[in-house]
Parts: structure tokens; sequence; C-alpha cells
């Protein structure tokens, strides 16, 4: 079992195959996705590595998050997420994971928290099909109707389909595929929707319904600290207009 990552959400674009045919696609930024912590069974009971991602301020940050950063000689984090591995995939503290830990082709579960819709009625948040329009119908065309019982037993059941809160919880979608990484960029583009709103974010791990395949690295792609990162390409030099001429 291999750790996961943490990665914020910039949105959704498409990518088009050799045969010309287009792709939806999320697109997710890895922001120096480090390790923080490790857990052990000697020490905490579990085997897990604590990831931190993104910059938090110094000033933002409460003390004692900011001496356990430090223990780890590592800048302040916006977000912190613990992912059990098994003993021999631990990661040494300090080290990043860069994009390319997850490969084009393998199925990912990704975890976010969904978009809020607030206080909503029964015929959004649960697709019931409302009431009739018509025949003697005038004030309930888009109500839940009755919720409970007679005498017996009396009362509504708990998790009962009613009216209310909807969205800004905590949603898995499972077996996704990932269809292009970029490790310059620290992109990976993930086929389909990913729950969550842009800027938020997600939680990317290895299927668990889905086999996985035989070339991912193990314990993962990383970087570890104190070496560089790849250099990006030189962009291409625009050649000068001879003199005389417009640009």
């Amino acid at each position: 079992m291999r750790s996961g990552v943490i990665a914020q959400k910039l949105g959704m674009t498409r990518v088009f195959t050799e045969a010309g045919e287009q792709v939806p696609v999320t697109v997710l930024r890895l922001d120096n996705c480090q390790v923080v912590a490790q857990r052990t069974d000697e020490k905490d009971g579990y085997t897990a590595v604590q990831l931190g991602v993104g910059l938090a301020k110094p000033s933002n940050t409460g003390k004692a998050l900011r001496g356990h950063f430090a223990k780890a000689s590592v800048e302040p984090k916006r977000k912190v997420a613990e992912f059990r591995v098994s003993p021999a995939n631990l990661i040494e503290v300090g080290a990043e994971i860069v994009a390319d830990h997850f490969i084009v082709g393998q199925y990912v579960d990704v975890t976010g928290t969904s978009i809020g819709k607030g206080f909503q009625g029964v015929m959004k948040r649960w697709n019931f099909r409302g009431h009739r329009a018509t025949h003697g119908n005038s004030v309930s065309h888009r109500t839940h109707g009755s919720t409970g019982q007679r005498q017996d037993p009396g009362k509504v059941f708990k998790g009962k389909k009613m009216a209310g809160h909807m969205g800004d919880e905590r949603v898995t979608t499972q077996n996704l595929k990932v269809v292009k990484t970029d490790v310059d960029r620290g992109l990976i583009m993930i086929e389909g929707a990913v729950p969550g709103s842009k800027g938020g974010w997600i939680l990317v791990r290895d299927a668990v319904k889905k086999k996985a395949p035989k070339e991912l690295p193990v314990p993962g792609s990383i970087r570890k600290r104190g070496e560089a990162a790849a250099p990006a390409p030189a962009a291409a030099e625009t050649p000068a207009a001879p003199a005389g001429e417009n640009a």
C-alpha cells in the first residue's frame, strides 16, 4: 500500500487523444507536497506518512504546528493529511512527492469536500418528482408529502429523505483514470469530474477496487531533500524581424 498525495483542484479542461477524441479532465496541482512526519507501529500503533502541501504564513500558524514543522525542517504547510502505508513504503521526512507518482492509465480514488448548496428542497436534494400540477393541487407542488405513519409506530424514522442542508460534505469518487501528468508544473490530469470547488484540496490515492499497474514506482516518485527540481524546457526564441519591416 503506497502513500497518496494532497493536490489542489485548478478546474476542468479537455485533452485530445491521438485519434482526435476529446477527453474531459480535472486538473490537479501538487504544490510542494512534502512528508512532514512518519507514524510507526512501535510508536503510534499504525504505519502512515503525514503529508503537508502549500505554504502558510508563520504568523497564521499556531505555536504547536510551528514546532511540528520545525522538527521536520519544512516550511509551514496550508494543508496536512495522513495516508496509511505498508511498513516497506514509508517515505523519509522532508522528501517531496512529484506528479509522476501516478502513471498514465492507472485508476485512482479521489476525496474532496463537495460544493455547498445551502438549504434545498427534496426535488433538488433527493430527486423527488413532486406532486401533480393540477386536479386540486394548489400549494404542495414541490413538497415531500407524508413523512410518518398513523398510531404505529407514530414517528419519523431517522434518515428520512427530507428538505435540508445540501453539499459541503466529504465525498469520495472511485476508479477515475489518470490521463496525463506534468512533472515540471506538478500537474495531474484525471478523467471526469472530481468533488470540490476550484482551489479546494483533494486527496488522491491508488484505487482500492482496481489492480495496481506493475510499473508503479515504489514507495513512490519522490524528490529527496536537497535535490534540485528538473529544469523546465527552454522556450523557443522568436526570430527578430528584419529592419524596416513590421514585427
